[in-house]
């Protein structure tokens, strides 16, 4: 979170580094109880890391911890331009960070917000049925002027 770039160096010169640092983040950011192979497959988890080895982005995919970590960043997120685009909150136990509604409702035009039993920073392979029937019901409850 402090040094993204140190890191992003020393992971894309090493595949097996870069592989045991994912590996570590789907095992510690997600609900599996310690166990990565009870959510992910091996082959979601190879498709994970072949992604950042072969484009080469892992360092640039760290940045966003460092600038959303920033106090000040922090603040212009919960008191700057209220967004009035309707807007949809899905919230996973094992997530990192959940703002609390309330702080949702202030800064956006907020018409759901869904609260699971299970899943993590990677809801979208954790839990897709779950995530993607919420999507498709927020949907269906907005107004999109088409």
């Amino acid at each position: 979170m402090t040094q993204p770039q140190t890191l992003g160096y020393g992971l894309n010169d090493s595949p097996t580094g870069l592989a045991a640092w994912l590996v570590e983040k789907f095992r510690s950011y997600s609900d599996c109880n310690g166990n990565v192979e009870t959510r992910f497959s091996k082959d979601e988890l190879l498709t994970n890391i072949s992604i950042y080895w072969f484009s080469g982005t892992i360092t640039s995919s760290m940045r966003i911890y460092k600038e959303s970590n920033m106090i000040e960043a922090r603040h212009r997120m919960l008191t700057d331009n209220y967004c009035g685009v309707p807007s949809a909150v899905a919230v996973f136990p094992k997530e990192l960070f959940q703002a609390p509604k309330a702080w949702l409702q202030q800064q956006f035009n907020l018409k759901s917000y869904s609260a699971f039993e299970s899943g993590g920073h990677f809801a979208a392979l954790e839990e897709p049925e779950a995530l993607v029937q919420d999507m498709c019901q927020f949907y269906k409850s907005i107004d999109l002027g088409l």
